[in-house]
């Protein structure tokens, strides 16, 4: 190879590398491939489909799933950023959709910090009511170092 193309070569690693790194700081909210693949499968099935109807009038389209899908699998299997990228931005696209309530909140006001006493103790009425509960019991026997680790379980698998 002549010098320059190796400069070339180089220049399109570091490029790769650096769009990767980008890539890797929201890749947390890239799911695994199969959980794409069953939300389409149930956004496709009969199940889904009365589901949509009944709720929305009509039925969804179901086409970005499986894009997810597709992309998520370049992403996994080949390393493909254009994949992964259409896969984040899905993600965020749907997370905006989802929390659009939230955001668009003007009834209540949102707290910077908690209530000054959320943390008082319990009224005496609350804490006779609950003195005898099992709960109470088992927090007891903790604090007194009674509870015993035992290694028997009541549970079996058949």
């Amino acid at each position: 190879m002549s010098q320059n193309t190796d400069k070339t070569y180089e220049t399109k690693h570091v490029k790769e590398d650096n769009d990767i790194n980008a890539i890797l700081e929201d890749k947390w909210m890239i799911r695994d491939c199969d959980t794409y693949k069953d939300e389409y499968k149930e956004c496709t099935s009969f199940r889904g489909r009365f589901h949509q109807y009944f709720i929305f009038g009509h039925t969804i389209d179901c086409n970005q799933w499986k894009k997810d899908y597709d992309n998520c699998c370049k992403w996994v299997d080949d390393k493909d950023i254009n994949g992964a990228e259409a896969v984040i931005n899905s993600e965020k696209k749907r997370r905006m959709e989802r929390l659009q309530a939230h955001y668009r909140n003007d009834i209540w006001k949102k707290r910077q910090s908690p209530p000054r006493d959320w943390d008082t103790p319990l009224p005496e009425w609350m804490n006779k009511r609950n003195e005898n509960t099992y709960l109470a019991m088992k927090a007891k026997e903790m604090k007194e170092g009674k509870l015993e680790d035992s290694d028997s379980s009541f549970c079996s698998i058949m």
